[in-house]
């Protein structure tokens, strides 16, 4: 037996040393798990944030564009500082900074890369960039932030920042990853599909120091970003430019339309903001600071406030009542006003003079008519059967409810029906006399002045009108617009009656709006004074020109300026001519409205 015990010590260790050899060719070569999870300790996957697309005005001129930042990216497991000192004085940030990013990565991921100091500029990133190979487990990632080349058309244009978690949560395509920036308001957030583009990713290897070495196998699993989608704009950026340095110093809209096309020439939301501020390091601040400001120039207005139309809305009456037979041009009131006030003019006057001098009694006289037609025996039902008929009817012209402009946040305005009468006295305990307000656009009834320029339009193309966009083509191609934006909605009133409107609309210049008057221009326009209970009235104005083939149709709001014929007038009379003339030939018009004096 003693002598067996040699042999039987070999066998083992064979056997062993034959296990120990199956088992490493198995790792080697069998099995590459252990090399991939080698690889993945010294490869990096970085990726590549594709640039926006670029967003032009109708005519080509860039409104849009991006400009390169940088993030400081952290590896946790690979990071660590020698000198804390003069790391932070070197990356420019603080202490409490550094431990809050830091331990904010390591929540996030022990081996993944997450931002320690975000949108850095090029000119801090050329102070940092030498010493970066001093500080294992930190890299830089490129972005864009948006840029301007003119401070205008903020409200239209909007904004990015970075995404949030709900807006994370949302994303069911997993497109988005903790840091990303996303539209979040106006054009860059309604075509974010459109603009974000395709992000592609780089692997490279690092050593134990986080050194770049090079690509990963020269670059095979490398995937190339692809730049968002370009658009081009409705808006035009000399007439949306011109508008803004009228609106200066004043709270108020402007929204010009092409009518034919429904495309948005101008949106203007006065007290605005330079679209640049909210860029860059510094958006979270700026965003605090400026939604914290009485005026509220966050606020959009062109699709956000909600007047009552005031006397522009007496055009719709006149329509419904033409298009039911109700109304016919030789209908003649008296301007009793001792039915409701109204300003000098002669009396009495049939529908042409109705709208030339907006008399407040006549539309009272033929509101009631449109209402009480004495189909009930009931007077209480009578007036509420005839005022569901007529908002339905006024539903149509694109009011009371959001039109669907292509901007998140579009409010509907108001167009009451009986519920809320009944809600108000009770059923069957109200009549004319508790709604004749509605008959001259006041009451409780709401529109927004994007939809008072679809009004306009509507006017102009003598019965339809097409949505309102901000978009006139996508990548180059105009059919690549969404197709609400093509489609054609009529009003339900036949086009021969609006001769009549449009000649007395072109007539009220000389009545109400005199200094709208412009020499070889015919403007078709309508004055309105929105009832204000905190203050000053607000002054309106809507108009399209030229009367015979018109090419703009717009609305302006100036809150508290008092009486429609003198802020809001002249202001549209102002763009009507640079947009159509390309020039200002009055001047002295000019230097009233930026004055700003409208009360006195």
């Amino acid at each position: 037996m003693n002598d067996q015990r040699p042999v039987v010590i070999l066998i083992f260790i064979f056997l062993i040393g034959a296990v120990l050899l199956t088992k490493l060719f198995m790792i080697q070569v069998v099995d590459d798990s252990f090399m991939k999870k080698a690889e993945r300790n010294a490869i990096q996957r970085v990726v590549d944030h594709p640039y926006r697309g670029l967003i032009y005005d109708r005519n080509g001129k860039l409104l849009v564009y991006n400009n390169p930042i940088f993030d400081l990216m952290v590896v946790p497991k690979e990071f660590h500082v020698k000198d804390t000192t003069r790391f932070l004085e070197l990356f420019g940030i603080t202490k409490e900074h550094l431990i809050e990013s830091y331990n904010a990565a390591r929540k996030y991921s022990w081996v993944k890369p997450s931002p320690m100091i975000k949108q850095i500029s090029t000119t801090d990133f050329a102070k940092i960039q030498d010493f970066l190979i001093d500080y294992p487990g930190l890299f830089i990632m490129t972005r864009s932030v948006r840029s301007y080349p003119e401070p205008i058309a903020a409200h239209a244009l909007g904004y990015i920042g970075e995404i949030s978690a709900g807006q994370l949560e949302r994303d069911t395509l997993k497109y988005y990853s903790q840091g990303d920036y996303v539209g979040l308001s106006g054009i860059e957030r309604y075509y974010e599909k459109e603009l974000r583009g395709v992000k592609g990713v780089k692997y490279k290897m690092v050593n134990v120091r986080g050194i770049d070495k090079g690509p990963f196998k020269d670059g095979e699993y490398d995937t190339a970003s692809v730049a968002g989608i370009n658009l081009t704009s409705t808006i035009d950026r000399e007439l949306q430019m011109y508008g803004e340095m009228l609106m200066q110093g004043k709270t108020g809209s402007v929204v010009a339309i092409e009518p034919k096309t429904g495309e948005i020439l101008a949106m203007i939301s006065a007290p605005f903001y330079d679209p640049n501020q909210l860029t860059g390091s510094d958006f979270g601040k700026t965003y605090t600071r400026l939604n914290r400001l009485e005026t509220k120039p966050l606020f959009n207005r062109p699709i956000m406030a909600m007047y009552p139309p005031g006397s522009i809305f007496k055009i719709v009456q006149s329509l419904i009542g033409l298009q039911d037979g109700i109304l016919v041009p030789e209908t003649t009131f008296a301007c009793n006003r001792s039915l409701v006030a109204c300003h000098n003019h002669p009396s009495p006057v049939n529908l042409f003079g109705a709208i030339r001098n907006s008399c407040n009694p006549y539309y009272h006289q033929a509101f009631r008519k449109i209402i009480n037609r004495e189909v009930s025996s009931n007077t209480f039902k009578d007036t509420e059967i005839g005022l569901n008929d007529w908002r339905d009817k006024v539903l149509k012209f694109g009011l009371g409810s959001a039109l669907g402009v292509d901007i998140v946040g579009e409010k509907g305005g108001d167009i009451p029906s009986s519920k809320l009468y009944n809600r108000i006295y009770g059923e069957g305990r109200w009549k004319y006399s508790t709604i004749y307000s509605l008959s001259i656009g006041q009451g409780e009834m709401l529109v927004t002045p994007l939809q008072m320029a679809n009004l306009a339009a509507i006017f102009a193309n003598k019965g339809y009108y097409y949505t309102p966009h901000l978009i006139k083509a996508v990548d180059g191609d105009p059919s690549k617009i969404p197709a609400q934006y093509r489609y054609k909605n009529e009003v339900g009133v036949d086009a021969r009656h609006f001769d009549l409107i449009q000649n007395a609309m072109a007539e009220a210049l000389y009545g109400t709006a005199n200094r709208a008057v412009i020499k070889d221009l015919v403007i078709a326009g309508k004055t309105g004074t929105a009832q204000n209970p905190h203050g000053e009235d607000h002054s309106v104005f809507v108009a399209f020109a030229p009367k015979d083939d018109p090419k703009i149709a717009i609305a302006v709001y100036v809150e508290n300026a008092g009486w429609g014929g003198r802020a809001a007038a002249s202001t549209a009379s102002l763009m009507i001519e640079k947009y159509i003339k390309g020039e200002i030939t009055r001047p002295a018009l000019q230097e009233y409205v930026l004055a700003g004096n409208f009360i006195y």
